[in-house]
């Protein structure tokens, strides 16, 4: 799981520049809203010591994947909310904000592991960065 940090800035983030539809940050919603919703995921996440010696100033890196998945109904097509997920790639790519930097986003996968039940789900990747100190 990512660190508060990585998480605020990403929330942050989204609520500054993302009005399509309702956010959904994880364990925050006790109900799921009705599609097309955002899904915000952190499956992976890593720490190392960067630099050793400087008491409450040794930098941390964290280092892993914010993943979001773009909840839609079934049977609606891809062309709309393929240009949806282009808009949340190009947020994210190649950028630095509250301390992190983000890379490339994955493209979107579009095979049988889209159809979720009551949603079709459309997803991206985005590589991140994020330095602490401590």
């Amino acid at each position: 799981m990512a660190s508060a940090a990585v998480m605020a800035a990403v929330k942050s983030r989204l609520q500054a520049n993302w009005s399509r539809c309702t956010v959904a940050y994880p364990n925050e919603l006790t109900v799921l809203p009705a599609a097309p919703f955002l899904a915000v995921q952190y499956p992976v996440a890593s720490e190392e010591q960067i630099t050793v010696g400087a008491p409450s100033n040794n930098v941390f890196r964290e280092e892993g994947a914010i993943r979001l998945v773009l909840m839609v109904k079934p049977g609606t097509g891809t062309t709309t909310y393929a240009g949806w997920m282009d808009e949340l790639r190009a947020l994210f790519r190649g950028k630095q904000f509250d301390g992190g930097t983000t890379y490339a986003p994955s493209p979107d996968v579009l095979d049988d592991r889209n159809d979720d039940g009551a949603y079709w789900a459309l997803s991206c990747a985005v590589p991140y960065k994020f330095d602490l100190f401590a």
